[in-house]
């Protein structure tokens, strides 16, 4: 199946996304999208706009041409509106608010909620991040693999939380793991199972942060809930608690799957092209820009979940979107649109290099924190947790390597992980390459084959198309090459140290293997261009 053969009788993108064809690699879809239906109409009745600058402006435009759903509109999306207290509490978020009630909730977190107020946090983000890389180093000494996902991208802001919160860390962690139960059953997809999954989570989300902010009240300290809950003298207006409660839901929700998928992505992005390490390893901006491009390149939100109304009838491309349409946004497209970032495939942090948070040097936006008045009110809590750990892990674990693929969850919503394995690579290790051209028919689709990486096929049907040592930089790529050859074709030997070879736990898998795996997967043959 490849990308023409799926998409030509497209209905639905959304559930296309969802399919497990594109979990591992929707970008090849998106990329038909911009070319073919930029907006596109869904089974449901739902826009989504894929177009950089057709995104650009819908945000920009929210509060204008676009509108968040009244409440008496809300069974009109959410079905379970009336009885979900998930569904219920994300209405009463900040990002389903219209002005002017958004105006003045955002101006009542953002008084407290400040840029300084982050950046205080930041010699309690590096004590954390130093507390979680010393756990990690003893296995990873040992030579043994460590789940990178969940012993830090997942823990850190888990922990960064219980620190801006004012709460204990293990409170934290116990509320953490109902999360992805949440997110499941705000999806559009969901089942009522997830549903009411979700609605048990939050119950308890709710009753903890009741309770909490009664004791800020009584007891404050120098958190942001203490802040939020305490008197202002210059400004006697206040948040309820109600309005409290769904503040931190929400933002719970909204900065910790974020992140952690974030942080994997930037590992695996270390891991991938080593040769763009150079900007974790110098001054500051360097490590901004580093950021910035794992930010645009993997969009840890896809598209937008929150339903944004058409208050007139738009045209965008051709297409007239009426008035009261659903209009979301898939984020991973337009940060990936050429017509904004020249190359839009190539992990190149230079775009970011000197500029401000989020804009490149050609004066676009990246979009992942969103635009306009729903901008991510926690983008500089994510980008500072992003700066103290990458250096860091850069400095502690050089040698750090995939110890197998990571497991991806399949949401089509959010690009996050179940597994990140990585081990300490073996000093010396080499790795060489040998196709099996026989089975091999991607045409100059895969990576070991484009012209000027390796050497040219041989006639004979079995090649070795690396004569001697596959470059360090091109590691990672090829063991995801051969992990995705849908025929198996690929086999990776990497050589030890002292000169015994054999294949390693970097090698394809076996025939059988690899077929159980493609027959799962439904991965596209034609997408596997050895990036991660």
């Amino acid at each position: 199946m490849d990308v023409q053969e799926t998409t030509t009788a497209c209905r639905d993108a959304f559930a296309e996304l969802a399919s497990p064809a594109w979990i591992h690699d929707p970008y090849p879809f998106m990329r038909w999208l911009r070319d073919h239906d930029p907006v596109h109409r869904a089974a449901s009745g739902l826009f989504l706009l894929s177009r950089h600058a057709d995104i650009h402006w819908a945000l920009k435009a929210t509060g204008d041409a676009f509108r968040g759903p009244a409440p008496s509109e809300l069974a009109r999306y959410f079905p379970h509106a009336a009885t979900s207290l998930s569904l219920n509490l994300l209405a009463s978020t900040l990002a389903m608010k219209d002005p002017p009630t958004h105006t003045r909730l955002r101006r009542l977190i953002s008084r407290d909620f400040t840029m300084g107020q982050i950046d205080n946090l930041r010699p309690s983000i590096a004590r954390i991040v130093e507390a979680r890389l010393d756990g990690m180093a003893p296995a990873l000494e040992r030579g043994e693999a460590v789940d990178l996902h969940r012993e830090f991208a997942l823990a850190l802001p888990i922990l960064v939380f219980a620190e801006l919160f004012g709460m204990p860390q293990d409170d934290m962690f116990g509320l953490a793991a109902g999360i992805g139960a949440i997110l499941e059953g705000l999806s559009p997809h969901t089942s009522d199972p997830r549903l009411a999954a979700a609605d048990a989570a939050s119950a308890r989300v709710k009753a903890y942060f009741g309770g909490l902010i009664q004791r800020k009240r009584t007891d404050p300290s120098h958190d942001i809930v203490s802040m939020l809950v305490g008197a202002h003298d210059d400004d006697a207006d206040t948040l309820s608690d109600a309005e409290l409660i769904s503040m931190l839901w929400g933002m719970l929700l909204g900065g910790f799957a974020t992140t952690a998928a974030t942080i994997d992505h930037a590992v695996l992005a270390m891991l991938a092209y080593p040769e763009q390490r150079h900007w974790l390893q110098g001054d500051a901006m360097g490590v901004k820009a580093f950021v910035e491009e794992v930010l645009r390149c993997d969009a840890p939100a896809m598209f937008s979940s929150i339903p944004r109304i058409a208050q007139r009838d738009i045209e965008l491309g051709g297409v007239v979107i009426p008035k009261n349409a659903d209009v979301r946004v898939l984020i991973a497209s337009g940060n990936r649109d050429p017509d904004a970032f020249a190359d839009p495939d190539r992990f190149d942090p230079a775009r970011f290099y000197g500029t401000s948070p989020g804009m490149s040097t050609d004066g676009k936006i990246m979009l992942s924190f969103g635009h306009g008045i729903h901008f991510c009110l926690g983008a500089q809590l994510a980008r500072v947790q992003l700066a103290e750990s990458l250096p860091r892990i850069q400095a502690r674990f050089p040698a750090l390597a995939l110890a197998e693929l990571p497991t991806r969850e399949p949401s089509a919503f959010l690009r996050t992980f179940r597994a990140l394995p990585v081990r300490l690579r073996a000093q010396g290790a080499e790795m060489r390459v040998v196709v099996d051209q026989d089975l091999c028919g991607t045409s100059g689709q895969c990576v070991l084959t484009l012209p000027g990486t390796f050497r040219q096929r041989e006639p004979d049907g079995v090649a070795e198309v690396c004569g001697a040592t596959v470059p360090q930089a091109l590691h990672v790529a090829v063991r995801l090459a051969a992990s995705q050859c849908p025929v198996a074709a690929i086999r990776v030997i990497r050589s030890e140290a002292g000169g015994d070879e054999r294949a390693s736990a970097d090698s394809a898998p076996s025939p059988a293997e690899a077929e159980r795996h493609a027959a799962r997967d439904q991965r596209n043959p034609g997408g596997h261009h050895g990036t991660v």
